[in-house]
C-alpha cells in the first residue's frame, strides 16, 4: 500500500480501507482503551493544528506564557517536551503533520515510497549537497524516527564518557524509550545471511540480540513492530502530562525573538506560521529557568538560530537579518557518514527487511544489509515524479533539466522496467567517524527554504582509506558460501555488481564506469548518505557543556546538531535518550529533589 502525495487525494473507499487497516493493524494511531479503539486525537489532546494558536491571549504578562517553548518535534524533541511537561508548562512547535494514520510513514513496506515523495505535505523534505548527494530531512512529528529504517542501537560506554553525561541517568533514560516503542525483530532470511557471511569472514563474536554497541556482529532493535507498524517518537508524548503541554503541527518557526536591552540578549519568544500562512507569537514566562530550546536537528537548528541573529556576521548582514550574536562557527563542522552500497540481484523474490543485522569492524566502518524494496509493482509503477522509489534517491535529471516533457519521460520509461530486474538486496558500508567536514549557509530568509549544505564526502584522505576497506569487506560477504542461497557470485560477477552499482541513479557526481580497479574511485562515485548528518551546533563552539547557547540568556540546543560524531552505528536511540536525559537533568538542576524524577 503506497501513497504518494498524501491522503487527501485518495478515493473515499480506499480511505476506509485504509482507516480498518490502521485500526487492526496494531495501529499507532489508534489505542485500546477499554476494550474499544480510541483515535489518536483522544490519546494526543494536546495536539492542535497552528491556526488554533491565539497570540492574543498568549503574552508575557499572563499565565498563558510557557516555562518551555521547544523549536522542533522530532526526534529529540518529543522525549524532551513529554518530560518537562511533567512539572512545567510547554509548548512543542513542529513544521510538520502527525505521523498517525499516514500510510507512508506507519508501513514498512512503504519506506521507500516516504523517501521518494516529494509534495509539500511528504513527512520528508529532500535537499541535495552541494556535493551532489541526494538527501532528505524529516518534517513531520517524531522527526528522522518517522522516516528512517528503524534499526536501535545505543551508543558505546566511550561515546557516553566523551559527551560528558552522567552514565547512571543515561542507563535510565535508554530503557524509558524501549519500553514504549522498540520491539526485537523478526530475522528475515537477508538479514541472516548477512549475519552468517559476517562471522564466516571473521566479524566476531555474534553478539547475540543486543542494544549494547559491541565489536563483532549482532542483531538489534527496531522500531517497527512485528506487524511491520513503526512507532515513532511522537508516541512518546503519550508520557506526557496532558495539561501541561501544548503541541502545534504546521506551526513553522520564523525566528526566535530576544529582547538586546541588557548585557546580554535574552530570548522572549518565538515567531512562528501557521499552516494558512498566518503569523503568531509564542511568549516565554518571566519566570526564572524558563528557556525556549532548540531541537530541529543538525540541519534546521543552526539555520534556524542563523535566521534568528545568531551566526557569522558577514553572512547574516548579506541577508539583511539583524545581528544578535556574532558567532563564525554556527553552520560550521557539519559532518555525514558516507554510505556505499552494492546491490546484489537475485534470481526470486527477496522478503522485505531493512536494518536488522550490523557487523561492527574494527577496521572503522558499519556494514548493514536491506532487501526487497522496490521489487514491488506499486513501487516501480506508483507516480513519483522525478523520485525513484527503488533507491529511495532521485533521478540524476539534472535540476535545471526538469522540464515537465523530462519529468513524463522518465514516468513512461520507468512503467516498462520489469519489477523482476529489482529483486534482491542491498549489502552496505557505512564510515562510522568520518573527519571530513562541511557547513551550512543561507540561502533565504525564508524558514521553508533549504539552507545551502555540503559535507564534502572523502575530503579526508583516512575516510577514503576506510571506504575501500568496507568495500573489500562487502566484496568478501558477496562471495561466502551463506550468499550462494541468492547468487553465485565470483570475481567476474562481482565485478558486474560493482559497475552496476556505479551506474545507478544514486547521486549527481560524475560516474567512471568499467573501473572496479579503483575502489577509490567506487567510493567518490557512489557516495550516498545514510542521513546520520551531524554538527553545526558543537560544545565549546556555539553552546556550553549543558547545552545552553553561549553568549545568551535562555536558550539551549538539544539535538544531534550539538554531536561531534554520530552515536552507535544509528543515532535515533541516543537522540531520543538524550531529549529525555536533558528533560530530567532540567528538571532535577530547576527543581531538586522535589523533581520526582
Amino acid at each position: 500500500m503506497a501513497v504518494v502525495g498524501g491522503a487527501a487525494a485518495l478515493p473515499l473507499i480506499f480511505k476506509l480501507l485504509l482507516s480498518l487497516l490502521l485500526c487492526f493493524n496494531s495501529s499507532p494511531s489508534l489505542t485500546q482503551a477499554a476494550g474499544k479503539w480510541v483515535p489518536w486525537e483522544d490519546r494526543y489532546p494536546f495536539i492542535r493544528e497552528a491556526s488554533s494558536f491565539s497570540s492574543s491571549s498568549n503574552n508575557a504578562n499572563n499565565n498563558k506564557a510557557y516555562d518551555y517553548i521547544i523549536v522542533g518535534g522530532g526526534t529529540a524533541g518529543c522525549p524532551l517536551a513529554a518530560t518537562l511537561s511533567q512539572k512545567f508548562s510547554v509548548l512543542l512547535l513542529e513544521r510538520g503533520g502527525v505521523p498517525f494514520a499516514n500510510a507512508n510513514v506507519s508501513f514498512m513496506q512503504n519506506f521507500h515510497i516516504a523517501l521518494a515523495d516529494t509534495s509539500p505535505s511528504s513527512a520528508s523534505q529532500y535537499f541535495v549537497s552541494t556535493d551532489g548527494v541526494f538527501n532528505s530531512r524529516a518534517r513531520v512529528l517524531g522527526g528522522g524516527t518517522c522516516i528512517n529504517a528503524g534499526f536501535y542501537t545505543r551508543a558505546g560506554p566511550s561515546y557516553i564518557k566523551k559527551a560528558g553525561w552522567d552514565s547512571k541517568l543515561v542507563n535510565e533514560s535508554y530503557p524509558w524509550i524501549e519500553k514504549q516503542i522498540v520491539h526485537r525483530p523478526n530475522l528475515a532470511p537477508w538479514q541472516r545471511a548477512v549475519r552468517d557471511s559476517l562471522l564466516e569472514i571473521g566479524i566476531s563474536p555474534f553478539n547475540g540480540f543486543t542494544y549494547d554497541h559491541i565489536y563483532g556482529t549482532k542483531v538489534g532493535g527496531t522500531i517497527f513492530d512485528r506487524f511491520g507498524r513503526r512507532h515513532t517518537a511522537a508516541e512518546l508524548l503519550a508520557s506526557a502530562n496532558p495539561k501541561k503541554l501544548d503541541v502545534l503541527v504546521h506551526a513553522t518557526v520564523q525566528k526566535i525573538d530576544f529582547d538586546t536591552s541588557g548585557k546580554k540578549p535574552r530570548a522572549v519568544g518565538v515567531i512562528f506560521k501557521d499552516e494558512n500562512g498566518n503569523q503568531h507569537k509564542a511568549f516565554l514566562s518571566k519566570r526564572k529557568g524558563s528557556e525556549i530550546i532548540v531541537s530541529s536537528g543538525a540541519i534546521g537548528s543552526p539555520h534556524i538560530l542563523m535566521l534568528s541573529g545568531i551566526g557569522p556576521k558577514a553572512e547574516l548582514e548579506k541577508l539583511n537579518i539583524p545581528v544578535v550574536l556574532d558567532n563564525k562557527f554556527v553552520g560550521q563542522g557539519m559532518s555525514d557518514n558516507p554510505l556505499n552500497t552494492i546491490f546484489v540481484p537475485t534470481n526470486r523474490h527477496v522478503e522485505q527487511s531493512l536494518i536488522q543485522t550490523v557487523g561492527i569492524t574494527k577496521a572503522g566502518v558499519y556494514i548493514e544489509a536491506s532487501s526487497g524494496f522496490g521489487q514491488s509493482g506499486d513501487s516501480i509503477r506508483c507516480n513519483h515524479g522525478v523520485a525513484s522509489a527503488e533507491i529511495g534517491q532521485l533521478s540524476t535529471i539534472p535540476p535545471k533539466q526538469r522540464t515537465f516533457e523530462a519529468i513524463e519521460a522518465y514516468r513512461r520509461s520507468k512503467k516498462n522496467i520489469p519489477h523482476e530486474l529489482f529483486r534482491g538486496g542491498f549489502i552496505l558500508e557505512k564510515i562510522a567517524t568520518p573527519l571530513s567536514r562541511g557547513n551550512i549557509s543561507l540561502v533565504t530568509t525564508n524558514a521553508d527554504d533549504n539552507p545551502s549544505i555540503t559535507f564534502n564526502y572523502f575530503s579526508h584522505p583516512r575516510d577514503l582509506k576506510r571506504c575501500v576497506d568496507g568495500i573489500r569487506i562487502v566484496e568478501k560477504i558477496a562471495k561466502s558460501k551463506h550468499f550462494t542461497n541468492y547468487t553465485q557470485c565470483d570475481k567476474e560477477t562481482l565485478d558486474k555488481l560493482l559497475n552496476m552499482s556505479v551506474q545507478a541513479n544514486v547521486n549527481l557526481i560524475p560516474k567512471h564506469t568499467n573501473n572496479t580497479q579503483s575502489l577509490e574511485q567506487f567510493c567518490k562515485d557512489t557516495v550516498i548518505t545514510i542521513w546520520h548528518y551531524h554538527g553545526g551546533c558543537h560544545v565549546g563552539k556555539v553552546i556550553a557543556p549543558d547545552y545552553r547557547v553561549l553568549g545568551v540568556h535562555r536558550l539551549r540546543v538539544i539535538d544531534g546538531s550539538t554531536f561531534e560524531e554520530s552515536p552507535g552505528t544509528n543515532p535515533q536511540a541516543t537522540v531520543m535518550m538524550m531529549g529525555r536525559y536533558m528533560g530530567v537533568k532540567i528538571l532535577r538542576e530547576r527543581l531538586g529533589r522535589t523533581a520526582g524524577l
